[in-house]
Parts: structure tokens; C-alpha cells; sequence
């Protein structure tokens, strides 16, 4: 700080070195902070090998270890294979049939002889005073909706994380190109060990808060969706 204010107080040869430091570190700063960040993609998990006790050749449980059990998927980034197997089908339907009929009479006989006054300068309403009215109502209407899906595949997952209970949450991604036409596979959950087949094999109905992606990205994907002002047309237009 003494220096500082040494080299601010002293010649102006000072003021101007000290002035020289503070843009260039402001524009070092700027710099540093514009920096744009690319998204990489999350890095694996890696487990730490448990401790070798001195002289010891055992390394611990894990899938290279099981001399008598299923090569199945039991700690992090160990590989279970989905197979992929969903079908759906809702089918919903309504009728709706209503009908209202009314019909209304009403008279005078006598009103202090004022309806005969009336009646006399009225002589198209007849011989009495009367009021009637009729209406009559309908509606008929039915509807039904049905919607179906399917989808089968295969693919490979990796275990990123084992919960406290055994219980193994997976992810598995997969990306195919065919003439410039990417499709992604993207499936996530959680899954039971004993649900695992002695082939390291599980069904997707056995995932729970299961997640399956299938989308993609190309030529055919842009044709499929109408052009941006029909969109944006379609989204404004009240009718």
C-alpha cells in the first residue's frame, strides 16, 4: 500500500506505470470472464480401488472378483444391457344425449274491466287476454380418442450412481448416423440387482422412474415439421 502510494505521489512516471497496471488488469479480468465455456460432456465416475492391506493379494468384492457368482452389474460404471420392449394403448369414447321441451299458457279473465277496454281497441287478440309460449331444445353429441405406441430396441447402460438401499440408477445413451440423420437413444432410471438376469440383462418394465428417449436430427426431421412463419401464423390465428 506504501509503495502504491509512493508511486501515485512521486513522479509521473510512477502515476503512469501504476495507471498502465490498472487497465491491464481490468482487461485481464474482462478477458477471463468472457470466456465462453463449451458444454464437454460429464466425465465418468470413477470408483476408488479399496485399500490393499501389505502382502494381501485380495483387492476387495467386485465384478472381477465374483469367482462364484453372475457377472452382473453391482457397482459404478459396471454395464447392464436394457432391453427396450414398450407397448401402449388407450382407448377412450362418449356420448352425450339430452333433450328439453317446455311449453308456457298463461290468461286474464278479468282485470277491473280494463281487459275489456283492451280487448275493444284490440280486436285481433280475440275474446280474452292470453299469453303462450313454447320451446323446445336438443343436443346430441359422441366422441373418441385412441392412441398407440411401441418401441423395441437394445442398449447398453452404465451405473452412475448406488443408492443406499442397493438399488443402482442407470444411464445409457446412444447416437446413430445414417446419411447425415442422427438418432439418440436416451434411457435413465433406477433398477433392483435381483431384477438383473444371470446374463447381465434387465427389461425396461423393470426400471423404475424410467426415462426413454428416442428423437433425431436431420433432413427428414426438418421436413417432418412445418416452416417457421406457418408455425408462428398457426400459433396467432384465432380461428
Amino acid at each position: 500500500m506504501r509503495f502504491l502510494l509512493s508511486c501515485f505521489s512521486g513522479s509521473s512516471f510512477g502515476r503512469t506505470a501504476l495507471l498502465l497496471s490498472a487497465c491491464a488488469l481490468f482487461l485481464a479480468g474482462c478477458a477471463s470472464g468472457g470466456a465462453v465455456v463449451k458444454n464437454e460432456p460429464a466425465a465418468a465416475v470413477r470408483q476408488e480401488p479399496p485399500a490393499r492391506l501389505a502382502g494381501a493379494i485380495w483387492t476387495g468384492p467386485s465384478a472381477r472378483t465374483m469367482l462364484f457368482a453372475d457377472k452382473k452389474a453391482r457397482y459404478v460404471n459396471d454395464i447392464v444391457t436394457i432391453i427396450v420392449e414398450e407397448s401402449s394403448q388407450a382407448d377412450n369414447s362418449a356420448d352425450t344425449n339430452t333433450s328439453k321441451s317446455t311449453s308456457t299458457d298463461a290468461g286474464i279473465n278479468a282485470l277491473l274491466g280494463l281487459d275489456q277496454s283492451v280487448l275493444k281497441r284490440n280486436a285481433n287478440m280475440g275474446s280474452s287476454i292470453s299469453i303462450g309460449g313454447s320451446s323446445t331444445s336438443s343436443l346430441k353429441g359422441s366422441g373418441k380418442t385412441s392412441r398407440g405406441g411401441a418401441m423395441e430396441a437394445t442398449i447398453s447402460a452404465k451405473v452412475t450412481e448406488v443408492l443406499d438401499n442397493g438399488n443402482l440408477v442407470i444411464e445409457g445413451k446412444r447416437q446413430l448416423t445414417v446419411n447425415e440423420e442422427d438418432q439418440y437413444i436416451i434411457i435413465t432410471g433406477i433398477i433392483r440387482p435381483e431384477d438383473i438376469t444371470s446374463d447381465n440383462m434387465i427389461e425396461s418394465q423393470y426400471i423404475a422412474d424410467a426415462r426413454i428417449i428416442y428423437t433425431g436430427e436431420g433432413i427428414i426431421n426438418d421436413k417432418m415439421r412445418p416452416g417457421w412463419l406457418t408455425r408462428i401464423v398457426d400459433w396467432v390465428w384465432p380461428f
